[in-house]
């Protein structure tokens, strides 16, 4: 089917640009330096001096026409400069869609390897792209509420926390080397303004490892971090209300203003932790390693376990 839009598109380009080299090569020049008529010419006795003055006023019409093609020529040039650059910029945006299709079919794959390929190309281009970066943060986080859930307080959901945490499980990247690579490349992205909150939520990521993950302001409301390793995270202004913490690594971590609300982290390593202003309410820091940790601020109530009084007001605890 012909583009008739594109025709009269075209052609009216084409009408333009004639207009345009027109005026250039006969109206202005014209206009700026019109031909020396009889009556200009008039106290003038000397043919000769008439002639040379003609010529002159000529010559100056030539220079006016000259530059005024070369403005044009600019113009071309930089037209055509544009109209490459946004050539390129329209082929890019082809490329991205494609590889984006291709890296969410992989996620869709039985087969692990191919899912771990479609998730480092996801982060890719996340990386590359500022306008996809949002739906792969959201995508990604669906990739792991599916293949990793944790459904506490489901009718048949699991024991939310366990009765005991579970040391012979092997590590997230044996057990389960996609989920791994998932929550990887969500901790990597750099952050952003408009960035919108990862939901993580009931999932199960028990014995995870993502020292110096940021997952600022995500949330993992009763999800499973039993005995994971989560070193120097960034998490301040998370929601982890009622999460599994249980013997997780937290030493350098960053949990200023977070919501650790009724989470259990019994036996987990503090130390040096920033928890500044956190939500300790009903939280239990039995046997927690809490050397060097920041806590001014943090609020606690009766229900917090872990923290007798005295250490409460040593510790800046509200």
């Amino acid at each position: 089917m012909v583009d008739r839009r594109g025709i009269w598109l075209a052609a009216l380009t084409a009408c333009a640009l004639l207009a345009i080299l027109f005026c250039g090569v006969i109206v202005i020049p014209h206009l700026l330096y019109p031909p020396l008529s009889a009556a200009d010419l008039r106290g003038v006795a000397s043919a000769q001096m008439r002639i040379q003055l003609q010529q002159a006023q000529s010559q100056l019409a030539n220079n006016a026409r000259s530059a005024v093609l070369q403005d044009l020529a600019g113009l071309v040039i930089v037209a055509g400069a544009v109209a490459t650059w946004w050539q390129v910029h329209i082929s890019r945006e082809g490329q991205i869609t494609d590889r984006f299709t291709k890296a969410v079919d992989q996620l869709g794959s039985p087969n692990a390897d191919v899912r771990i390929g479609g998730i480092y190309a996801l982060e890719r281009i996340a990386k590359n792209s500022a306008a996809d970066r949002n739906p792969i943060l959201f995508l990604l986080g669906a990739f792991v509420r599916t293949h990793a859930p944790w459904p506490a307080g489901a009718p048949d959901g699991p024991q939310h926390p366990t009765a005991t945490v579970d040391e012979d499980l092997p590590w997230m990247r044996v057990r389960a080397a996609d989920i791994q690579a998932a929550m990887g490349a969500l901790g990597r992205l750099p952050p952003t303004r408009d960035e919108q909150v990862i939901s993580l939520s009931r999932v199960d990521l028990r014995s995870i490892a993502l020292r110096g993950a940021r997952l600022s302001g995500s949330r993992f409301r009763y999800a499973n971090l039993a005995r994971s390793v989560l070193s120097g995270v960034w998490l301040e202004r998370s929601d982890l209300t009622g999460a599994d913490l249980r013997q997780a690594r937290l030493d350098h971590a960053h949990l200023a203003g977070a919501n650790l609300s009724r989470a259990s982290l019994q036996g987990a390593n503090l130390r040096q932790a920033d928890l500044s202003r956190a939500d300790l309410r009903g939280a239990d820091l039995s046997g927690a390693i809490l050397d060097a940790t920041i806590l001014t601020g943090a609020q606690a109530d009766k229900n917090t376990l872990g923290l007798d009084a005295e250490k409460r007001r040593q510790l800046g605890i509200i």
